[in-house]
């Protein structure tokens, strides 16, 4: 029984290599700089490698928004966002996986009357904003300093478009492992409350986490969704949006893994608040908004031409309808799931457990001030003590 539930995450997980996938080789495979085989293989490794390995930071944001603790609960709202980005790549819309499963936890958050957290929300949507408007200034930027340094590195035509290919499969392989990283959150981060595995040791050489074999399996999903489907959607954005000049793929490719590894990376994260400075948050954000903002930062390079803003307007309009869409969705299914098919969609809050962990808190806060205030008085007295000594 535990399989079928998982079965909505491994079907997001299907949808998301579908869709989001594209946005790491759709420039470098609409350009025909790179087979989609090639691109295909070079992303299912990398992908599974950042989902087991950096995985877990950005799930702890989603259960922040809404703990789905019941595990029929997790298949539903899975399954909800899995449907709606399914119908979006129907329709050849880089659709937002992000937005979906965000829509679908917040529909949960309604129908069981649990609180969403309005803190954790607003992060998420400025995260939506700031996405796409940093890919645009990365590769902006990018594409100015390489164009203008092509001109003087006097390399041959032939060299050129072989540095372009080795380039786009590195920065390809980077972006995929951001990907998993960041994005396996959207897969299996709604089961990892009501999460049904146990850690596994592999003698003393490693464990893998509970946590791990649900982003493995994930990342697993979305490695046979990048094979079956996505060359369809890897073609409009490499060729529909805006013409690219393999140069351009490889800059867009480069500033969307960038954004990607940014609310990813917990290694930074630590990094940024040792030296005391303005941590990222470690945030599920779209590969589509970054893509896409990436392909509009080259746009305002070449100021503004060529651009497709029929296309543009039909991707930016999906992104605007996911989150409600998926929300609706979920509401009605966990509705089907529980009064239909009697299934427990949430698991009742021990309100009582809740208040002595509160108080456990508090105890704990005023038992660590009493010893901090002891162990600055004895200090105070053996320095006078010192002090007295002739």
């Amino acid at each position: 029984m535990i399989w079928f539930y998982l079965l909505s995450g491994i079907f997001l997980g299907w949808s998301l290599g579908a869709n989001d996938t594209a946005n790491i080789f759709g420039t470098a495979v609409g350009t025909r700089m790179i087979r989609f085989r090639t691109a295909a293989i070079v992303t299912a490794v990398f992908v599974v490698l950042g989902a087991v390995i950096s995985g877990e930071g950005a799930s702890h944001t989603l259960g922040k928004l809404g703990a789905v603790n019941a595990i029929a609960g997790s298949f539903t709202v899975a399954l909800a966002a899995a449907v709606t980005v399914a119908w979006m790549t129907k329709l050849k819309l880089p659709v937002s996986t992000s937005q979906a499963i965000v829509g679908a936890i917040i529909g949960w958050n309604f129908f069981t009357g649990s609180p969403t957290d309005i803190n954790t929300l607003i992060k998420i949507v400025t995260t939506w904003v700031l996405c796409p408007l940093l890919a645009a200034a990365f590769a902006f930027v990018i594409y100015k300093i390489t164009m203008a340094a092509l001109p003087r590195s006097r390399v041959h035509l032939l060299k050129q478009d072989y540095y372009n290919r080795v380039g786009l499969l590195l920065v390809g392989a980077f972006g995929a492992y951001s990907l998993g990283a960041n994005n396996i959150a959207n897969v299996m981060g709604v089961f990892v409350p009501a999460n049904p595995f146990t850690d596994i040791s592999f003698s003393t050489l490693f464990t893998l986490s509970g946590t791990q074999q649900l982003f493995l399996l994930g990342a697993i999903a979305i490695s046979v969704g990048v094979f079956t489907y996505s060359y369809r959607v890897m073609l409009t954005v490499g060729n529909d949006l805006f013409k690219l000049t393999p140069v351009a793929a490889l800059v867009v490719v480069l500033s969307q893994s960038i954004v990607l590894f940014l609310f990813a990376s917990k290694g930074l994260e630590t990094w940024l608040a040792s030296l005391g400075l303005p941590t990222i948050p470690l945030v599920p954000v779209s590969s589509s908004q970054a893509v896409i903002g990436a392909i509009v930062g080259i746009v305002l390079a070449k100021r503004g031409r060529g651009v497709n803003m029929k296309v543009l307007g039909k991707i930016s309009s999906g992104w605007i309808t996911t989150p409600v869409i998926a929300a609706v969705i979920s509401f009605i299914a966990l509705y089907f799931a529980q009064n239909v098919f009697e299934q427990k969609v949430v698991e009742p809050i021990n309100e009582t457990r809740i208040e002595i962990q509160h108080q456990n808190t508090q105890i704990d806060t005023l038992k660590n001030s009493i010893i901090y205030e002891f162990d600055l008085n004895e200090d105070i007295n053996i320095k006078d003590s010192t002090k007295m000594i002739p």
